[in-house]
């Protein structure tokens, strides 16, 4: 018989203690996540939305992410990998530089000193949302997450608001890595080939006075990449009773409404992040930056990524600097370039958190005082009848002399910020004498007609953007009815008016109309024209005039500008101006170009513009084989309300949607609230599941479902009432 040492006995009943030590306290885990999951009652009605009731908010956070790891597991732990920075753990070397920039104001050890100093009540939920995660796992041993096997609850606090696209986004990854790494071109990101469909949302409130009913009324409409929320009901005992969109993976409600009052936000424009050039000096012991007349020591420290490679994993470590200012993210000029921004997680979670509690403008109002909305606008509306608007909610108070749209000398103390505006100092509407408001993204000169903020009131980094052509649309649904009701309000959001060709049309016909006969642009083109010219400028999925038209706009903004497709903006000067050869010139292209792809250029919009939902990749696939569906409205950027961000992908003639309307509510707030709301494809990340697609017809038409608030609207649309875990 083999001699076994001292040592090697030690040893081995080392390893039988930490293997019965972690086993115990997996048991002891799983014996209290079965006690929260017996305070927690999930319904999930005919659409498969979770509806999740608890004694505690706590109760119901816990179910609640539950709920959600049950649809898309892999939605929710992409959000926090990406959060976390560690993307490329799950998918290798390109993400590195992506990681690094999250890391640069992402430290999880700063994270963990910030939950412990959290009150005791956010506390518990981040305790809550842990647990109801590592139940899910706990529960489903077949699932296999990529990178976070154990959720830890200050991981809640690296993702607190809920955007699409949030400041740290506004470090450009190339800069990134040739400044620190030096990075190959294979590794830096790769330009689009596409112009980027413009980013945000709709959001709009309608005073009782301009009403059917004389109850206020809300519009929620983001525009997001497809499938980026769940939707679901959150209702406890303690006053919780909030509908409407989740990011995958938080705890609130980021869009949506309780019995009382909703919220609606929408992209700013305000300017909430500064670059600052800093003077660098190299000395023996380090890097020193010039301060006014200081020369104060740059602070280093080591960052390492790791990333997955075919044999296993890998580690990249970077040497980062920053100054008081933030981060250095890039050179520009010779000099270092270092950039600031909002961080404050406590406050960011707690006010995302407790507007969904809010009953009134003035509760809701005191969320607000949290400054920690650093990237929305909000559109607001309650029961007792109040609408209103907030800009911006983080804008740091500067030193109007310097242009803050471009990096200050870091050197001159002049350019610090000095506190943050208040929000009365923010430009802000309470009940305007118009009867409504919106904001789509734009600017907010125009947010409420005549009734509007007056740009010179305010100082100039307010805001950055401008009118767009969804913003004039929305102003044209908007003014002058008092006949709102939750229908029309929804057929206005769907309004098929594209508000972007109202100069470049009447253009291009002129150009038609003075061009010689002899010139053979004009017979080419003369049929196109005759449609065109009885065009109202409205989409519809079986009009051959708004595939004409969308194809000769993409063309002839490469021939004679007018902004690429994100812009977004009405068609103005650049049309107006031109001469007649590139327009015509355009429509011929666009012509042939439909010919060759769909056979003729009578090809009915509906037979382009498509919905395909093939499966839960986050980098979505389409196939021309597969079964898809017509959407008649197209992209913002033609002034389209309704926003269907489609394009051609690799090896498609069609056109597949995938961002734009992502989730669509209508609000009426009276004695009891009513919704209509629907979810672009289905609430379900599980292709098997009936849940998929089964609200794809809905999404294509502008056909808004019941929103089932209060439980007994329930009866008779339940399909399943569990506990987690059952």
């Amino acid at each position: 018989m083999k001699r076994i040492h001292m040592k090697q006995l030690v040893l081995i009943l080392a390893g039988v203690s930490a293997a019965f030590g972690f086993q115990g306290a997996k048991e002891a885990d799983a014996a209290r996540w079965k006690q929260e999951a017996a305070r927690v009652t999930i319904v999930r009605d005919d659409w498969g939305i979770a509806h999740v009731y608890g004694k505690t908010d706590a109760d119901v956070v816990f179910g609640m992410e539950y709920a959600q790891a049950e649809d898309d597991f892999n939605r929710v732990e992409t959000n926090y990998i990406n959060a976390m920075g560690r993307l490329a753990e799950a998918e290798g070397e390109q993400r590195i530089y992506q990681d690094l920039r999250m890391k640069l104001f992402i430290d999880p050890a700063e994270l963990k000193k910030d939950y412990a100093a959290s009150p005791a009540w956010l506390q518990k939920l981040m305790d809550a949302f842990a647990d109801g995660l590592n139940y899910y796992l706990y529960k489903h041993p077949e699932v296999k997450a990529r990178v976070i096997r154990r959720f830890e609850p200050w991981m809640a606090l690296s993702f607190t608001e809920g955007s699409i696209g949030g400041d740290i986004e506004k470090v450009n990854l190339g800069q990134l890595g040739a400044f620190y790494g030096k990075a190959p071109v294979s590794q830096q990101p790769a330009a689009e080939e596409y112009d980027e469909e413009p980013r945000g949302s709709n959001g709009a409130a309608v005073a009782p006075a301009n009403t059917v009913d004389h109850h206020a009324l809300l519009l929620i409409n983001p525009h997001t990449s497809f499938y980026f929320r769940s939707e679901l009901q959150m209702v406890s005992d303690e006053g919780l009773d909030a509908y409407g969109a989740v990011t995958w993976g938080q705890f609130f409600i980021y869009q949506g409404f309780n019995e009382h009052a909703g919220w609606m936000h929408t992209s700013s424009g305000v300017d909430a992040v500064d670059e600052y050039l800093e003077t660098v000096i190299k000395k023996a012991d380090g890097f020193y930056y010039k301060y006014g007349n200081e020369e104060r020591p740059m602070v280093a420290a080591e960052i390492a990524v790791p990333y997955k490679t075919d044999t296993g994993m890998a580690e990249k470590k970077f040497t980062v600097y920053r100054t008081h200012h933030g981060p250095v993210i890039r050179e520009a000029s010779g000099k270092w370039v270092s950039i600031r921004l909002m961080r404050e997680p406590i406050k960011a979670l707690t006010q995302s958190y407790t507007r969904t509690k809010a009953k009134d403008y003035r509760t809701f109002r005191q969320t607000m005082e949290l400054k920690a909305n650093s990237s929305n606008n909000t559109i607001f509306a309650d029961a007792d009848g109040d609408i209103a608007y907030f800009h911006g909610n983080f804008i740091p108070r500067r030193d109007t002399s310097f242009d803050w749209t471009r990096p200050v000398d870091g050197t001159n103390p002049a350019t610090e910020w000095k506190g943050l505006l208040d929000v009365d100092e923010t430009p802000h509407l309470l009940n305007p004498k118009s009867g409504w408001l919106y904001n789509t993204n734009n600017w907010p000169w125009s947010a409420a007609g005549p009734s509007s903020p007056k740009k010179e009131d305010y100082p100039v980094y307010v805001e950055q953007g401008g009118e767009s052509a969804r913003g004039l649309h929305a102003v044209r649904v908007l003014e002058n009815r008092k006949d709102f009701t939750v229908d029309s309000l929804m057929a206005a959001a769907y309004d098929t008016y594209l508000t972007w060709f109202e100069k470049p049309m009447p253009a291009l016909i002129k150009a038609w109309d003075a061009t010689p006969d002899s010139n053979p642009l004009k017979a080419k083109t003369a049929e196109q024209i005759a449609l065109l010219r009885k065009w109202g400028l409205r989409w519809a999925a079986g009009s051959v005039e708004t595939s004409l038209a969308i194809f000769w706009a993409e063309d002839v903004r490469r021939r004679v500008g007018g902004g690429g497709r994100g812009a977004g903006r009405s068609g103005d000067d650049p049309f107006a101006n031109a001469p007649a050869e590139p327009l015509l010139q355009a429509l011929v292209a666009a012509s042939d170009k439909l010919a060759a792809d769909f056979g003729s250029w009578k090809t009915p919009w509906g037979d382009i513009n498509r919905f395909q939902r093939l499966n839960d990749d986050i980098a979505p696939k389409f196939d021309d084989a597969g079964p898809s569906i017509p959407v008649g409205f197209p992209s913002a950027t033609w002034g389209s309300l309704a926003s269907f961000g489609a394009r051609a992908y690799p090896g498609t003639k069609k056109w597949y949607g995938s961002s734009g309307n992502s989730f669509v509510a209508v609000v009426e707030f009276g004695k009891t609230v009513r919704a209509k709301a629907v979810t672009a494809g289905g609430e379900s990340g599980n292709p098997a599941s009936k849940h998929f697609n089964d609200e794809a017809k809905r999404y294509a038409t502008g056909d808004l479902r019941e929103v089932y608030y209060y439980r007994p609207q329930l009866k008779g649309h339940t399909e399943r009432e569990y506990h987690p875990g059952e």
